[in-house]
């Protein structure tokens, strides 16, 4: 059985290396492992030692703290959210592109958003 602290770190690499473009291979090539064992840890099925996760955030350029944001013992606790923003594809795209977008377009996208929403 996944312990939640795995699952929990897992999709935080995940997301940061989705984020930055990175495929699981260039990510394993980086920490020189397998693109497999990556994907393993992404789903929580195996723990990633210390080191290994200082390799990692080394790779995805954000400190080692990164990876535990957001994990508490009440949310070890409890399972998963179903319906995980950050697990949508579509959403991360979304996002992805938004942060590559200057400072002032991302302003005028977001107040737009804001009034859309607003108005639905």
């Amino acid at each position: 059985m996944k312990h939640p602290v795995d699952v929990h770190v897992g999709k935080r690499i995940r997301h940061r290396r989705w984020m930055i473009g990175m495929t699981q291979q260039q990510l394993a090539d980086h920490v020189g492992i397998k693109f497999q064992q990556i994907q393993k840890y992404e789903t929580g099925m195996n723990r990633v030692s210390a080191s290994r996760l200082w390799d990692i955030a080394d790779a995805v350029d954000v400190p080692i703290s990164f990876f535990f944001e957001g994990l508490s013992e009440d949310s070890v606790a409890q399972p998963a959210v179903e319906g995980d923003i950050l697990s949508d594809k579509e959403a991360l795209a979304l996002v992805r592109s938004y942060y590559a977008m200057p400072e002032a377009q991302r302003r005028r996208l977001f107040d737009l958003a804001k009034v859309l929403s607003d108005a639905a």
